[in-house]
């Protein structure tokens, strides 16, 4: 997957940003607002059943998007995550703190009653500015 930046828009090419309107980042300034992430690579869930690998995908694709955006890891001020099963709260934790352990962002996360494919187990939106 790559990353393209129009202007103040970071586009994937993912199928829901086309289907549904939106840009996969927004640059405002010094920051980067990341859309909702999931594990969804050329059009299809990648590692499904399994939170804490979907989280690790979805993060890549969001810090991809902070980078076209012009930041990179150590700007991230803000994580929110939002999972479907209760029981998933520690894997997709252990994910974030893997790989923002050192940043040490806001962070907020949500159970939610699904998202846009079932197999999604979780769905990431990161927001990063510079200091």
């Amino acid at each position: 997957m790559s990353m393209e930046r129009t202007g103040t828009r970071v586009f994937s090419g993912g199928i829901w940003e086309e289907r549904y309107g939106y840009a996969r980042a927004v640059v405002v300034g010094d920051r980067v607002v990341v859309s909702g992430c999931t594990a969804t690579v050329d059009g299809e869930v990648q590692h499904v059943g399994d939170p804490y690998w979907q989280s690790m995908t979805a993060m890549s694709i969001a810090l991809e998007a902070v980078e076209a955006g012009g930041l990179t890891r150590d700007d991230v001020v803000m994580v929110r995550y939002y999972v479907v099963e209760h029981r998933h709260f520690d894997q997709v934790g252990s994910a974030i703190a893997e790989v923002f352990g050192r940043v040490r962002p806001a962070c907020t996360g949500v159970r939610v009653a699904g998202l846009v494919d079932p197999r999604m187990l979780v769905e990431i939106e990161i927001e990063a500015q510079r200091a």
